[in-house]
């Protein structure tokens, strides 16, 4: 029987908040959250906290916690080729992809591109299945 859970936020560590705040805007359609001197990222009901400069949450993860170190996916609600089109538009690349990954509901089909910091994102689209 599944536990009563799902998924709320996770945190990353960003270098500057103006550039940071600008990508996850524009790229994610984040809601810019200010917390304390530093910012969260808020997708529908789940967020993104950031610890960033003059910034830092209690507790964290272990020390150091650098800027770039974050793998995080997110679903496309669509066909790939319109996240394709997306970071074009923004003039972002994408470092590999179409192709096909495994995520949390199943195969779908993957783009992957860096954040300001160098972490790693990925838009996951399961509207691309066949099955």
């Amino acid at each position: 029987m599944p536990l009563p859970i799902s998924f709320d936020h996770c945190v990353i560590h960003v270098a500057d908040w103006q550039r940071s705040n600008a990508f996850y805007r524009d790229v994610f359609g984040a809601e810019i959250i200010a917390v304390g001197k530093g910012f969260a990222y808020r997708f529908g009901a789940v967020q993104l906290n950031c610890h960033g400069p003059e910034h830092w949450g209690t507790p964290r993860a272990q020390i150091p916690v650098m800027p770039g170190n974050s793998d995080l996916c997110f679903e496309w609600h669509g066909p790939i080729t319109g996240a394709v089109e997306h970071l074009q538009h923004l003039g972002i690349a994408i470092e590999l992809g179409p192709i096909e990954r495994r995520g949390a509901r199943d195969t779908g089909t993957s783009i992957y591109f860096r954040d300001p910091d160098g972490s790693l994102m990925e838009f996951i689209s399961y509207a691309d299945r066949t099955s």
